[in-house]
């Protein structure tokens, strides 16, 4: 799905449809995704944003196939992610703080919150993870876009609703795990929030670079998300 006017790339896939949007705020496809919801019962749907890659525990090896029917198995239908801040190692070579042959992560700097109702009780199973290039510059970045957590995997099924928050209606979509074991979750590793404090010209004037004592190259594999702890096998083997 894209906003107007971008235009069909000529190097999509036949078989990719391409919407467009109507010419909204481009961070909230509750609209759209919640259309594609109820036209795709039961079907795994996996939801990210441009600049975005999915990872998930031995995905080198094993297929996206394979980790659904795992999760079903155990009798969920989500597949929690973090959000794991990626940037250019150097914004003089990429300006736009995109580079996938020189990637950077932060390795710390990380923390959750227990997620709260609107009366402040704590919600089961339920968290907020903060942290990456959202926290570190958090005065550039608008408060309801600080969170790394995200449900980007999930099944289908009548009556759900997706949020603009990246969450549901239902609670149980939005835990990280069922309550009797810790479950399989997986990261997805973004460029957006680079790309946008590198677009916005009151950030982009304020930062030089996205370097810092906790900056990390990112090996684009899944055992190095593994280790740093952004996601977790649980009993997926």
């Amino acid at each position: 799905m894209a906003d107007p006017p971008l235009a069909r790339p000529a190097d999509l896939p036949a078989e990719t449809a391409f919407v467009r949007r109507a010419a909204k705020s481009s961070a909230d496809i509750s609209q759209e995704m919640n259309a594609i919801i109820s036209a795709l019962p039961r079907q795994w749907i996996y939801c990210c944003y441009n600049g975005e890659y999915l990872f998930y525990p031995f995905c080198e090896s094993r297929s996206i196939g394979e980790i659904i029917a795992f999760t079903t198995e155990e009798r969920r239908m989500t597949i929690p992610t973090t959000v794991v801040d990626l940037y250019a190692g150097n914004l003089r070579q990429s300006p736009d703080g995109v580079d996938v042959t020189n990637t950077y992560l932060d390795r710390l700097g990380y923390y959750e919150q227990i997620r709260q109702d609107a009366q402040n009780v704590p919600l089961e199973r339920q968290v907020n993870i903060f942290g990456g290039l959202r926290r570190r510059f958090e005065e550039h970045v608008p408060w309801e876009k600080r969170r790394l957590d995200r449900v980007a995997l999930f099944q289908a099924v009548r009556g759900l609703k997706f949020q603009p928050d990246f969450t549901f209606n239902r609670p149980e979509f939005n835990t990280i795990s069922c309550p009797w074991h810790h479950n399989v979750t997986a990261a997805v590793g973004s460029f957006r929030a680079a790309k946008s404090l590198r677009r916005n010209p009151g950030s982009r004037n304020a930062i030089s670079s996205f370097q810092w004592p906790g900056s990390e190259q990112f090996k684009w594999h899944s055992q190095h998300l593994m280790d740093l702890g952004f996601m977790e096998p649980g009993q997926w083997f």
